[in-house]
């Protein structure tokens, strides 16, 4: 049977990058068969739930999810299962999407977009792996409460020893195909959480002997980011510091629009893992539909699908050094400089390198 994606464009500049992907893969692989469905605010205007219920059909039966984006300010403030923003977290907790994987690569010839100075940035490659579905985000109880008279509010931070072996586990394995180095960020002066992670983090780390192990504090983590952020190789933590440190690390490469994202789960089938694989750069409404959204972290998500979810190293590498190359020769988007190229053009620049090697 061909293999099968799940083609989830969204909303916002969603379906501008994830066309041009699309146009990538069929280069690479033209077996493919890429079905799209509407999620998000896309199926919420049409008067279907954020995710419709032949979307989730058609997920069930790929082997991954190409993914665009979620979110639309029309939605701000209305209950969460009322916005485009519910479809991705029913897919991360229904499919188990517990790991989530981030590479922030600085390109040869972009150093100058990042904030910080080139030689501090140049060469810049390392990996964030966060836990997706755990910690202070799914842990309850979770809601607004009036006591004597005060109104208060409670998130609850619960973490089990296997939710923490197995992204550390993920974290290690991706170690050994890179530096085989992993730094565990925690808070265990302070939180009980964080004790237990760096404990559990400890025992996995006695499978992997040919994996150095680090652990550092969030905070002291965030410093070294901006300070010497060429130190890190693979970086595992749990999911509000994963949120907020991958955000972090995704600006020293100095767009987000060039940075891809892997979601994994638990399933597996012949050919690999089952993830879904989306650019962070999120919907941008506000440059949605003018032809200048960077597509780079969508075609590298692309990417990252066929090497995870299909076993495909080949032909991930032919997608990641067409998009070095076009960047080599100079190709811009609006949000790395001038002269810019569209969202098509810097893809058909892409697809031009493809189909010449």
């Amino acid at each position: 049977m061909k293999p099968t994606i799940a083609v989830l464009p969204g909303d916002g500049i969603g379906p501008e990058v994830v066309r041009e992907a699309v146009r990538v893969l069929a280069i690479v692989r033209p077996d493919l068969e890429c079905s799209e469905a509407p999620v998000g605010g896309a199926a919420l205007r049409a008067g279907l739930p954020a995710l419709p219920d032949a979307t989730r059909a058609l997920c069930e039966r790929a082997d991954a999810i190409l993914f665009g984006s979620v979110g639309l300010p029309e939605y701000d403030g209305k209950p969460l299962d009322a916005r485009p923003e519910y479809a991705l977290f029913l897919l991360r907790r229904d499919f188990e999407l517990f790991a989530n994987v981030r590479p922030v690569r600085v390109f040869s010839g972009l150093e100058f977009a990042s904030t910080l100075k080139p030689e501090i940035v140049s060469g810049l490659d390392c990996t964030i792996v966060r836990e997706l579905t755990g910690g202070i985000y799914y842990g309850q109880p979770k809601e607004q409460r009036v006591v004597d008279g005060v109104e208060c509010a409670v998130d609850t931070m619960y973490y089990r020893t296997p939710e923490i072996e197995r992204i550390a586990r993920v974290a290690f394995d991706l170690a050994r195909t890179r530096r085989s180095h992993v730094t565990s960020v925690d808070k265990q002066n302070i939180l009980e959480t964080s004790r237990l992670w760096r404990r559990v983090v400890t025992r996995v780390a006695a499978e992997y002997p040919d994996v150095r192990l680090d652990h550092l504090l969030v905070d002291t983590a965030a410093m070294q980011l901006v300070r010497n952020p060429r130190a890190f190789d693979v970086m595992v933590m749990e999911n509000m510091f994963g949120d907020i440190l991958s955000d972090e690390a995704a600006m020293l490469a100095g767009s987000i629009g060039t940075l891809p994202s892997a979601s994994l789960g638990t399933r597996t089938h012949a050919r690999g893992r089952f993830g879904l694989y989306e650019p962070i750069s999120g919907s941008a409404p506000d440059i949605a539909g003018k032809g200048i959204a960077n597509p780079t972290a969508a075609i590298l998500s692309a990417a990252m699908l066929l090497r995870t979810s299909l076993g495909d190293e080949a032909g991930a590498l032919r997608i990641e050094r067409a998009v070095e190359a076009t960047f080599a020769d100079g190709a811009r988007t609006v949000d790395l400089g001038t002269p810019a190229s569209s969202t098509t053009a810097f893809a058909d620049a892409v697809i031009a390198r493809l189909q010449s090697t």
